[in-house]
């Protein structure tokens, strides 16, 4: 049967397809240590008790009909006061747009600037900027972002593509890196933003700057999180942020997320998600409207929640570090943010006790999932080259006594193998 492109020529999730084989591991009885996914265990980390109250309250008072499709106006308030307090932005009510989440807004931004053959700028690793991009028949021009960098992009590898493009695509706190923008290389970034705006004219499509930062009240120790419109007044017009309620309360399926932006994209979007009907429920709609204005509730419960997200990624990443130092081919970046380390295993090449050479990356990720029953998502899942020895390992559903345990039984696997 015949489909269209789109559909004909979609690529499948790696991480996805990772997900099937780990399920049926568990499935036969297999004990995996399962680290690849973006989501949280309500046992270990559920969401704010003020917020499931407000739930439940609100389906008990019949708040089940169609909310606004921009957004309820109760809920865009408590957002423009919520922002504003936090992080000292001031967006207007018909400058926030809300949604089921940040995909779909992800989505419409996407489709609200970009036409088939437009440049599009985005770094791998990257969380499905490859996927929306190939949605509006984009041309991909992607930046291979570096170790030494902690895999965010800088604007020097930026700069020879900057003319043409109407899109870069930014996150920070970065999925799946747990990385961050220092001040200095996201303001570089703006200034070549700004520079390439006032060179076009008039009648030109401008640059535009997608900022998702779904993970910025996740940051731990001395890391700030930095935007650009607070570092570069001038980008407001050209900014449009994606943020939610996902990732900050660990309530990754309640969906309920929002967009800030210039009016007439806001405009644009909401148009878009008008047609495909993609809104945050009305009932959550009405408990974050009222949890949002409750600021100690928030502070109190994010004060827990980072303290053990935190706690997590540095077991693990001391526990790595001390795999190195013992000589094995590990590495780790130390935790800045969101519920991601960023680790090394580098095996291509070794022999197996059985005399089999682990050839590539995708061996490595299967000799530890089979050896180690250690479970992460490759790189190259996220757009980098199908040679990274990086992978995610995420945090959202650990056990802290599991910690030691995986420790060990990495090391186990690793010893196993001769160079």
């Amino acid at each position: 049967m015949k489909l269209s492109h789109l559909a004909e020529t979609l690529i499948g999730s790696e991480i996805v397809k990772l997900g099937g084989e780990i399920r049926e591991k568990i499935r036969q009885g297999e004990r995996i240590y399962n680290f690849t996914v973006g989501d949280f265990d309500p046992s270990i980390f559920p969401i704010p008790k003020e917020l499931e109250d407000a739930i439940v309250d609100a389906y008990r008072n019949h708040f089940t009909n169609y909310p606004a499709a921009e957004g309820n106006l109760d809920l865009r308030e408590s957002i423009h006061s919520f922002i504003k307090d936090t992080e000292n932005l001031d967006y207007t009510i018909n400058e926030i747009l809300v949604a089921s989440g940040g995909r779909p807004l992800i989505y419409s931004v996407f489709r609200a600037i970009c036409d088939k053959g437009d440049k599009i700028i985005y770094a791998v690793p990257s969380w499905n900027n490859n996927h929306y991009t190939h949605f509006v028949g984009g041309e991909h021009i992607v930046i291979e972002a570096k170790a030494e960098n902690n895999f965010m992009p800088v604007a020097r590898d930026i700069r020879p593509h900057i003319k043409e493009a109407v899109l870069i695509s930014l996150c920070s706190p970065q999925n799946p890196t747990g990385t961050t923008f220092k001040r200095r290389d996201l303001e570089a970034i703006c200034d070549l933003v700004i520079e390439e705006n006032k060179r076009r004219g008039e009648n030109e499509k401008k640059l535009y700057v997608m900022y998702d930062q779904m993970y910025w009240h996740l940051t731990y120790g001395d890391i700030q999180h930095y935007d650009p419109v607070s570092l570069r007044r001038e980008m407001r017009e050209y900014t449009i942020f994606i943020d939610a309620i996902s990732k900050v309360f660990a309530a990754t399926g309640v969906r309920v997320g929002w967009s800030l932006g210039p009016a007439t994209i806001i405009s644009k979007m909401k148009a878009i998600l008008t047609h495909l009907g993609a809104w945050a429920p009305m009932a959550e709609q009405k408990a974050v409207a009222n949890f949002l204005g409750k600021r100690d509730a928030i502070n109190k419960y994010l004060s827990h929640f980072k303290s053990e997200i935190e706690e997590r990624l540095h077991l693990i990443y001391d526990g790595f570090m001390q795999l190195k130092k013992e000589g094995l081919a590990v590495d780790a970046i130390a935790p800045e943010a969101a519920i991601y380390l960023t680790i090394k295993i580098d095996l291509a090449g070794k022999k197996t006790s059985q005399g089999n050479i682990i050839e590539n990356q995708g061996d490595v990720t299967a000799y530890i999932l089979n050896e180690a029953k250690l479970a992460v998502v490759p790189f190259y899942a996220f757009g980098a080259d199908r040679s990274s020895a990086w992978y995610r390992l995420s945090v959202g559903t650990c056990k802290k006594e599991e910690i030691g345990e995986m420790i060990g039984k990495l090391r186990e696997a690793l010893k196993k193998l001769d160079s």
